[in-house]
C-alpha cells in the first residue's frame, strides 16, 4: 500500500490552520512497531521488507510478504527466525552491545561566541550564552582546539571544524585564526579538513562570503519561514524583524556559491508549519539544501511541538516529499535535505547504535575551552567531557557511550527503526524524553516507500552508492 492511502480526510483543524489529510494518521498506524526485527510495507513498486539487522531492504512476492506478516505477529518467538532462515535472509548481528571505546575525535564545533544579537525565545543556547555570561572564545583556546583535532589524525583521514554560537560571526577574528591554523596543519600533516558554520545571517558580509568560498565552507543559515513568520520567531533582541537583513546579506552568497554550499535550516514550531511554501521559497532563492527540524526542547518550553503538531508536521513533510518524488522523476533538482539524506542512508543500509557522533568522534568546545558531548551540551554538566587543558575525560566518555547506546534505550529496543533513529538526539531525550517517536517512525516509513518508488523509477539518481537491497 502506498503511504497516504486508506484513510479519509479529517474535519478538525490543524495547528497550522489547514485540515490534515489523514496521511499522517495513516502513517502512524502503518509504522507502529509490530516486531523488533522486521518492518513491512507496500508501495506502487511492490511489497517490501526491511530487515532491521543491518537495515537491509528487499522486495518480496505477495506470498512471502504474507508469510512474513504472519510470522512477525505470531506468538511463537521462533516463527520469524525460522522463516528468515528458510529464505536465506538471516545474518549475524551487525550491531552488538559493546559501546565505542576511545574513538578518535574527527570533528569539533567551537562555540566561538557565546552571545547573540537575536532574541529567539526557543533557543537551546538561551540567546547564545547557554545560561551564563556572554563571552567570546579567545584565539588561544580556538587554536588549542584545532591542535586537538589534528593531534591523532593519520594522513588521509578527514576532519571537520565547525563554528557555532550564539552567533559565531560576533567573533570573526577567531574564526579566521582557527581556519588558517587548520589549513596549515592540513597541508603539513596530509589530513584533509572541511569547514562549516551555522549563522543567523544578520552579520554576514561580502568579505565573509569570499572567505567561505575560498575555504569551501558549508554555511547553514537559520531561517524559520518567509518574512512574516521568520520575523515573529527570530527577531532582534529589540523585537525588530531580522528577515530582510538576513536575505540582503545571504543573497550574494547564494549567487557566489561554488566551493561553499549555503543551506537553510528551519526550526519548526507550532507557528510555522507551512513547510511546502517555505521549502519552495527557499529553493527558488537558490539554497543548496533546505531542511526542517522540529523543536522538541526549549529552555522555557515555549514553542515545543506536541503530538498534534507533529502529526501536522508529518503531513506537511510528506507533501514536500511527494513534490521531491515528482521533481526527481522528471529529472529536476529539488534539494529537500531531510529526504535526500534519508534516501542516501537507506540505499547504503546505514545502521548505527548512536544517532550522531556526539561524545564519540564529535565534541563541542565552549568559549572557556571545556569539552562537551556536542554543541548543545556546552555549559551542561550532563554532557561534560573534560577540557582542552587536561584533555578528554576517558571514564566520563566511556560511561556516556555505554549509557547512550541504543540497546540500552527503551522503547528503542522493541522498535524496528532503532538502527535508523538510534534513539534520537541525546540532548532532546535527556531534557524531554521521546515525544516524537510516532513522527519519526512515520517519516521513516514514508522514506522507505519513497526509496522503493524512486529506485524503480530513477535508479540512476542513486549514482554509484552501493545498495543494501535485493529481491527474494
Amino acid at each position: 500500500m502506498t503511504p497516504g492511502t486508506g484513510a479519509g480526510p479529517r474535519t478538525t483543524e490543524s495547528p497550522g490552520g489547514c485540515a490534515p489529510t489523514g496521511r499522517a494518521e495513516r502513517l502512524f498506524e502503518l509504522s507502529a512497531p509490530v516486531h523488533p526485527d522486521i518492518h513491512l510495507l507496500e508501495t506502487s513498486a511492490g511489497r517490501h521488507v526491511l530487515l532491521v539487522n543491518g537495515n537491509r531492504m528487499f522486495t518480496v512476492g505477495p506470498e512471502t510478504h504474507r508469510r512474513l506478516d504472519l510470522a512477525r505477529r505470531s506468538a511463537d518467538p521462533t516463527a520469524l527466525r525460522e522463516l528468515l532462515d528458510g529464505l536465506d535472509l538471516s545474518a549475524p548481528p551487525f550491531v552488538d552491545d559493546t559501546p565505542l571505546e576511545a574513538p578518535p575525535v574527527r570533528a569539533l564545533s567551537l562555540a566561538v561566541a557565546q552571545k547573540c544579537n537575536l532574541g529567539c525565545t526557543y533557543c537551546y543556547a538561551q540567546q547564545g550564552s547557554f545560561g551564563g555570561l556572554a563571552k567570546n572564545m579567545p584565539a588561544h583556546t580556538a587554536l588549542a582546539a584545532v591542535d586537538l583535532l589534528f593531534r591523532d589524525a593519520a594522513p588521509g583521514e578527514r576532519v571537520n571544524l565547525s563554528f557555532l554560537g550564539g552567533e559565531p560571526l560576533m567573533n570573526r577574528p577567531v574564526i579566521h585564526a582557527a581556519t588558517e591554523r587548520a589549513v596549515e596543519l592540513s597541508a603539513r600533516e596530509g589530513v584533509p579538513v572541511t569547514f562549516s558554520i551555522t549563522t543567523n545571517g544578520t552579520m554576514v558580509t561580502p568579505d565573509d562570503g569570499a572567505f567561505f568560498e575560498r575555504h569551501g565552507f558549508a554555511v547553514t543559515v537559520s531561517l524559520d519561514g518567509e518574512q512574516e513568520t521568520h520575523d515573529l520567531l527570530r527577531p532582534y533582541q529589540s523585537g525588530r524583524g531580522s528577515f530582510a537583513k538576513v536575505l540582503a546579506n545571504v543573497t550574494p552568497l547564494l549567487a557566489a556559491q561554488r566551493a561553499m554550499q549555503v543551506s537553510a535550516r528551519v526550526t519548526v514550531t507550532p507557528n510555522n508549519l507551512d513547510l511546502k511554501a517555505t521549502l519552495d521559497a527557499f529553493v527558488d532563492l537558490g539554497f543548496h539544501g533546505v531542511g526542517f527540524s522540529p523543536l522538541l526542547n526549549s529552555p522555557t518550553g515555549k514553542g515545543e511541538m506536541a503530538t498534534a503538531d507533529l502529526e501536522v508536521m508529518l503531513d506537511r513533510m510528506v507533501a514536500c516529499g511527494a513534490e521531491f518524488e515528482r521533481r526527481v522523476a522528471a529529472g529536476e533538482r529539488y534539494p529537500f535535505t531531510n529526504l535526500v539524506n534519508s534516501l542516501r542512508e537507506i540505499h547504503k543500509g546505514t545502521h548505527r547504535p548512536y544517532p550522531c557522533g556526539a561524545g564519540a568522534g564529535y565534541l563541542g568546545v565552549s568559549a572557556d575551552g571545556e569539552l562537551a558531548a556536542c554543541h548543545r551540551f556546552v555549559g551542561d554538566d550532563e554532557g561534560a567531557m573534560g577540557d582542552l587543558t587536561r584533555g578528554i575525560d576517558p571514564a566520563r566518555r566511556l560511561q556516556w557511550l555505554s549509557d547512550r547506546h541504543v540497546h540500552r534505550q527503551q522503547p528503542c529496543r522493541d522498535c524496528w527503526a532503532r538502527y535508523m533513529c538510534a534513539g534520537g538526539c541525546h540532548h532532546e531525550v535527556i531534557e524531554r524524553g521521546r515525544p516524537a517517536c510516532g513522527y519519526i517512525r512515520g517519516w521513516l516509513h514514508y522514506c522507505l516507500g519513497a526509496y522503493a518508488r524512486l529506485l524503480a523509477a530513477r535508479p540512476d539518481w542513486f549514482g554509484a552508492v552501493p545498495a543494501a537491497r535485493g529481491r527474494t
